[in-house]
């Protein structure tokens, strides 16, 4: 049976623990070397790779009876880890891309895009995924799935989203040669009052963009 129907009675509850433990710590690991800029050439790509495999992880949390933690309130795990420095190496290796227009619940009628940053949804999700950890290796296992399919639900699955469809349109338009939107004007330090998202004009050819981040495109 696959993923798309599972139940606990499916498959070994420890099994199921281990492989999505395994896949979130390879993504918090992955997008901490990506920080770290010792290859800004692969950057986008390798953070597409990334979220796309995190969000599989997600989907098959979501797809997954609701899990009951075993204990009635969660125990403390300790101290947040700081993610200062992990968002501003982002924000740093990103810089031509990294403001992006979104809307939050493409459900909710007339929803104006809002902006924001792929770096402070990066730190989002991996503060998320981070919490769930800490109990997965104090040995709470219950606690720690439970933790990352609410939080799935309720945050880092559809930041995580969003991150992979800004990451998707950057390198869209530099493999199809397309001109990119000015995103000067987007800014996530001010509100958006108004219903239509306002982008400043003119043009930034997709060989610019791709110039900056050090990729390459088709020929």
């Amino acid at each position: 049976m696959s993923d798309a129907t599972l139940h606990a009675s499916d498959q070994n509850p420890d099994d199921f623990a281990v492989q999505i433990a395994d896949q979130i710590e390879s993504f918090l690991v992955a997008v901490t070397e990506v920080a770290k800029g010792d290859e800004p050439d692969s950057a986008v790509p390798f953070l597409l790779l990334e979220v796309s495999q995190l969000l599989l992880a997600g989907g098959r949390l979501g797809a997954h009876e609701d899990i009951v933690p075993d204990e009635r309130y969660e125990p403390d795990p300790g101290p947040e880890p700081d993610v200062d420095d992990l968002r501003e190496n982002l924000a740093r290796l990103l810089e031509p891309v990294d403001v992006y227009s979104e809307v939050f619940d493409p459900y909710e009628p007339r929803k104006a895009p809002v902006p924001a940053r792929i770096s402070d949804d990066l730190t989002d999700v991996i503060t998320d995924l981070r919490h769930g950890m800490a109990h997965y290796r104090a040995g709470r296992t219950s606690e720690a799935l439970w933790w990352w399919q609410f939080s799935y639900f309720s945050n880092w699955g559809s930041t995580a989203s969003a991150t992979l469809r800004a990451l998707h349109s950057v390198l869209a338009h530099v493999r199809l040669n397309q001109p990119l939107e000015e995103l000067d004007g987007l800014d996530t330090d001010q509100a958006m009052g108004d219903e239509t998202l306002e982008l400043e004009a003119g043009k930034v050819m997709a060989e610019e963009i791709a110039g900056q981040l050090g990729l390459g495109r088709v020929k």
